[in-house]
């Protein structure tokens, strides 16, 4: 299975409610979805369209499925769909640092340590 593997047929319903509560919840990445306010509101009306067809009997489940896979890779980071299926962010590999006596210790910039916070928000919204 790929990092944004699909989303199996009978968990579209828990898929639906996380991603759009997800969505919708400005202390989210989710809410800017890395692009500006015109993606957001696209990829907001998009998760609505799926939701409606599904709800609506239009859709399958696993049609609905399948395009929920794609809207993830479209739309999600790799660190952002790990907290979605309810693990955490992937550990990069570290970088071997030379030995030194005192290593000064990196201290996280301010958009680091938002991506952070926003990711602990998003883990409120897990599906798994």
């Amino acid at each position: 299975m790929a990092v944004y593997g699909g989303i199996q047929a009978h968990e579209v319903e828990r898929w639906l409610n996380a991603l759009t509560n997800a969505a919708y919840d400005r202390r989210c990445p989710l809410s800017k979805v890395h692009g500006g306010n015109a993606r957001a509101r696209t990829a907001r009306q998009d998760l609505l369209h799926f939701a409606t067809a599904f709800r609506g009997g239009e859709r399958s489940r696993e049609t609905v499925a399948d395009g929920l896979s794609r809207w993830c890779q479209h739309y999600l980071t790799e660190a952002e769909w790990y907290v979605l299926v309810g693990g955490r962010q992937p550990v990069a590999q570290a970088k071997p640092t030379p030995r030194v006596m005192e290593q000064p210790t990196e201290v996280p910039t301010a958009d680091e340590q938002a991506a952070d916070d926003a990711l602990e928000v998003l883990y409120q919204h897990r599906v798994g």
